[in-house]
């Protein structure tokens, strides 16, 4: 929602020439294993947590969210820690597409979110703007956007209405996520 699509356009065929998409998926899937493993969550640990998350994820709606079903279609594994990956993998995504959802019913593009999430002082403007493809021209441009929109104060900060809109934003994300805990019970 946020790549520049010029970024998207140039590494993707490029990506394919390294590994294919099973190449990926499956050393993605290794180093997280061993990333875990060497964090010290056993596999009873993983069972329990992957098994949490399989019941809240069973009836989850993948309608809207293609990130989620994407992952949602993949087949389970079978080994504990890869099974918590691939389930924390599922949350990270279904959570995603749902603020996805809700930027763009704010009318925040995926530029602006970027710009928006720097004012509010969560992560450096430089480091967005390096990670995510932006020119000093683009950000100025996304900055006036949201400046003529009453988001931003002339010194890039956040204004009350910005605040608000934030807000409002991470608030109905977390409402519209959290949904999935709905099939979870005591029991």
């Amino acid at each position: 929602y946020n790549f520049t699509p010029e970024r998207v356009a140039k590494a993707l065929p490029a990506a394919w020439e390294i590994a294919s998409p099973v190449d990926a998926i499956d050393a993605r899937e290794k180093s997280a294993v061993a990333a875990l493993r060497r964090s010290g969550v056993s596999d009873d640990e993983a069972s329990v947590v992957a098994d949490l998350a399989a019941k809240a994820l069973a009836g989850a709606d993948v309608g809207g969210r293609i990130l989620f079903a994407a992952n949602q279609a993949m087949v389970w594994p079978h080994e504990p820690l890869a099974r918590l990956w691939h389930a924390t993998t599922l949350l990270r995504e279904h959570r995603g597409d749902g603020h996805v959802a809700v930027l763009t019913a704010e009318g925040v593009s995926g530029r602006e979110c970027n710009v928006l999430h720097a004012a509010a002082g969560r992560v450096p403007a430089d480091m967005i703007k390096r990670a995510r493809d932006y020119d000093d021209a683009q950000w100025a441009q996304h900055q006036h956007a949201l400046r003529q929109r009453g988001l931003l104060d002339g010194a890039g900060e956040l204004t009350d209405a910005g605040r608000d809109l934030k807000r409002r934003i991470e608030a109905t994300t977390d409402a519209v996520a959290l949904r999935l805990l709905d099939a979870l019970d005591d029991s």
